[in-house]
């Protein structure tokens, strides 16, 4: 098979601004090194600068894939992105006929992908994606890197200040060690890891958040690397009452499954002592064994039961996990190395250096 022959470069039109997004295509017959996935809900405004972004900074890193998830927008995001298409056919749009969620949209571009790495990013113009070739260069030692929005520029909305502070604080205290970032959105994974856990990870906001405290619960090695956060481009998606029930289903959820015993053992000891001082009450005032007693014993028990079960549930997903490939099973085919990138910026040629060699 022949290399296709150079396409002159066509701006896309995004009722806004003009962007190119035309990427050098990769050699015929070699494979993508890394997959970047965007899962895209109503994103008009920032896609296409998203887009053209990306393939500026990622134009020295070998080849890659570039996926568009549209998960059931109703603005113009499925036109621009048929536009997009027309302009690059290198670049990989999957649509959802509805909105299926966050999560939903990841899962279904990991899957349909054959890259070893997933580098998942948004499209609202809040992350820093000339930081995603630093990531990859992280990610040839780590199972997962994060980029943490801790940095001084880093911007959150007031409203969701409060709620990221306590969720960070109880994953920490779940998987028993300090997380930066619990759910940021700009992250580097193995696809086999992360196809692993699909029966955990959520279709909706509650994936990043999940995969981060399952990779810890489980043993492997996450690096949080600090990163700016911008304003997003666009309306918000956020529902105070919507996602205030969605919080407090999170909460239950990620103790239920990562931490049983240090969320229901509380729980059953306090169900306990309230029977002790009960059955105390009985013994020395009604001189009856009272229903209540019998009723707090039960159900103190029963959690104690269930967070044992849970908890023998959760050592077998660990030892399964164990028995995938880590970071240290073999050479990542990953050539976005720093050196590289920086000599290609002045010499073409450096982006040909072979793989073993750029990740040496």
């Amino acid at each position: 098979m022949q290399d296709r022959e150079p396409r002159a470069k066509s701006p896309v039109d995004c009722g806004l601004r003009v962007f190119d997004i035309t990427s050098r295509p990769p050699a015929a017959g070699r494979p993508p090194r890394f997959a970047v996935v965007i899962p895209c809900f109503n994103e008009q405004q920032a896609l296409m600068e998203t887009l053209a972004t990306l393939r500026h900074h990622l134009r020295n890193t070998g080849p890659y894939e570039l996926i568009v998830v549209n998960d059931g927008s109703t603005d113009r995001t499925a036109e621009l992105l048929a536009a997009a298409v027309r302009q690059d056919p290198d670049l990989k749009v999957l649509t959802h006929p509805r909105n299926r969620g966050y999560g939903a949209a990841l899962k279904t571009a990991i899957a349909a992908t054959s890259a070893e790495l997933i580098v998942i990013t948004d499209a609202d113009g809040t992350y820093p994606q000339e930081r995603i070739v630093d990531l990859l260069v992280l990610a040839q030692h780590v199972d997962m890197v994060v980029g943490a929005r801790t940095a001084p520029d880093a911007k959150y909305p007031l409203i969701r200040k409060l709620p990221k502070a306590f969720l960070r604080r109880y994953g920490s205290w779940i998987v028993g060690t300090p997380i930066p970032d619990l759910n940021s959105g700009l992250r580097v994974f193995p696809r086999q890891l992360a196809q692993h856990f699909f029966y955990l990870l959520p279709d909706g906001f509650s994936f990043t958040t999940t995969i981060t405290l399952a990779l810890l619960s489980h043993g492997r090695s996450v690096h949080f690397e600090p990163i700016r956060y911008a304003t997003r481009i666009g309306k918000s998606k956020i529902q105070p009452i919507r996602d205030t029930l969605r919080f407090l289903h999170l909460i239950v959820r990620m103790g239920l499954l990562f931490a049983p015993m240090r969320t229901l053992m509380p729980l059953s000891l306090a169900l306990g002592g309230l029977c002790s001082l009960s059955l105390g009450f009985d013994l020395l005032v009604a001189r009856n064994l009272t229903d209540k007693t019998v009723l707090l014993l039960m159900f103190s028990m029963n959690t104690a039961l269930f967070a044992l079960l849970a908890d023998v549930i959760h050592l077998i997903s660990r030892r399964s996990v164990a028995e995938q490939p880590s970071h240290q099973d073999g050479e990542r085919w990953v050539r976005a190395d720093r050196a590289v990138a920086r000599q290609a910026e002045t010499d073409p040629s450096a982006a040909e250096v072979p793989h073993k060699q750029a990740a040496a």
